[in-house]
């Protein structure tokens, strides 16, 4: 292992590409700790210090910020409005018949796809900076906190102070998301997976510093052993996959002979990946914030409706909320399986060059038996994601670790899977230049 290690720093070509990453990732890191123009960053720390929870309102995008939310720093944000516009594009395939036809037309058609999540990710940086800097104006964003720091985190509140916050949270979104394609174009791996990695794993050492001044060293050794455990299953469903063979029969163009290889079509376990997970957490999260901005005035009833809310759909232990969760996962994951995975179109491209399922005719035959296939592949895979989703919440139950929890839900799988795919780059890149890779 060192010595493979040893040849990737040998490899001047592999050497350069991951230390521009690293670069990159180092100053990310760092724009998370500069906070924007009129933050006052003593109040913000003596919140963090006071509210070790985090509000489940923005635990996802605190998590995906790598902490940098909820200090107010220029990459506040983080990379989640990318995430969300990337996802907005992509469902809307299914909507604007312009949008498939551009995805079908390949290279020069996925660019201005490319283009057009750009400009929504702009428009939704806006948004959420406005949000969140009226948020934490208002002295909620630390939950109900009534400490005076948390209600004075916004030194100036006059509307250009106002307007430069929301434009350097924008601009700090769009450094971000540049630094990202930077990284695919002249590093390794998917820019914008490692700085979700990044983000994520910067949230470790300190979850785990936190579980064990709390709790004890007996209660951090339970955790890391489920977190391996965990992460062993998580590699091991990831990596399954079923394999359909697929045969292309011989064609004669001229005096060649093309086709007659036999190949395979990978159906994943996990088809859907993470969407699904964040589909429900923000699902979820949208009735807890309405019941947020209608809170009665001092000394009135709250709503009925307010007060079951706050009750059943803002507490993470609670039986009810993660029969909700759970199943919202599930249905998420058939849906956004249904939307990216057509049997239909990939039942054409076989046809059109020859290829064919052995003992399944092709045409309308191969593509109800690729959906048989997926219909029933997607349901281990949607269960999976439910109960990867859920050990967080079963953390709280059991041995009260929730909010420091770090083995459970969307990080786990965007480590693994960021991580492995990473790692394959770097391998595939070895056995290029040295015909040995990283990993025997």
């Amino acid at each position: 292992m060192f010595r493979a290690v040893g040849r990737i720093f040998r490899t001047p070509d592999l050497r350069r590409k991951i230390l521009f990453t690293l670069g990159i990732i180092a100053l990310f890191r760092l724009g998370s700790f500069i906070p924007a123009p009129f933050v006052d960053f003593g109040n913000v720390q003596a919140c963090l210090a006071a509210n070790q929870s985090t509000s489940g309102l923005y635990e996802l995008v605190n998590l995906f910020s790598g902490g940098a939310l909820l200090q107010l720093s220029i990459f506040a944000l983080g990379i989640m409005p990318y995430i969300t516009a990337s996802i907005i594009v992509q469902l809307l395939r299914v909507v604007i018949p312009h949008f498939e036809t551009l995805y079908k037309e390949g290279q020069s058609g996925q660019s201005k796809l490319t283009q057009y999540t750009r400009y929504l990710t702009i428009a939704l940086g806006v948004l959420q900076s406005t949000t969140l800097i009226t948020v934490a104006r208002s002295g909620a964003l630390f939950g109900n906190s009534t400490t005076t720091q948390c209600s004075n985190l916004i030194t100036d509140s006059s509307w250009y102070a106002i307007m430069l916050m929301v434009i350097t949270m924008t601009a700090g979104t769009g450094l971000i998301m540049w630094m990202g394609e930077l990284v695919t174009e002249r590093g390794i791996g998917n820019g914008m997976s490692l700085l979700i990695f990044t983000s994520i794993a910067a949230r470790f050492p300190g979850s785990l510093q936190s579980i064990w001044q709390q709790q004890g060293v007996e209660i951090l050794a339970v955790v890391l052993v489920i977190g391996i455990a965990t992460m062993a299953g998580v590699v091991f469903v990831e990596q399954s996959q079923r394999r359909i063979p697929v045969q292309y029969a011989k064609r004669m163009v001229g005096r060649r002979t093309y086709g007659g290889n036999n190949t395979y079509i990978p159906i994943k376990v996990n088809m859907a990946g993470v969407v699904p997970v964040i589909f429900a957490s923000s699902l979820l999260y949208l009735p807890a914030l309405i019941a947020q901005f209608n809170q009665p005035q001092a000394g009135q009833e709250p709503a009925a409706w307010v007060t079951w809310v706050t009750n059943y759909l803002t507490k993470g232990d609670h039986p009810l909320y993660m029969l909700l969760y759970f199943l919202l996962i599930v249905g998420f994951t058939y849906f956004y399986v249904a939307i990216t995975f057509n049997p239909e179109e990939v039942a054409d491209n076989m046809k059109k060059y020859g290829g064919f399922i052995p003992g399944i005719r092709a045409g309308r035959p191969t593509a109800e038996y690729l959906d048989y296939v997926l219909t029933r592949i997607t349901l281990p895979g949607s269960v999976y994601l439910g109960l990867i989703a859920l050990i967080p919440l079963a953390a709280f139950s059991l041995i009260g670790a929730n909010q420091n929890f770090p083995f459970g839900g969307a990080s786990i799988l965007i480590i693994v899977g960021v991580g492995l795919e990473t790692v394959k780059q770097i391998d595939s890149q070895l056995q290029q230049r040295h015909y040995e890779g990283l990993l025997r």
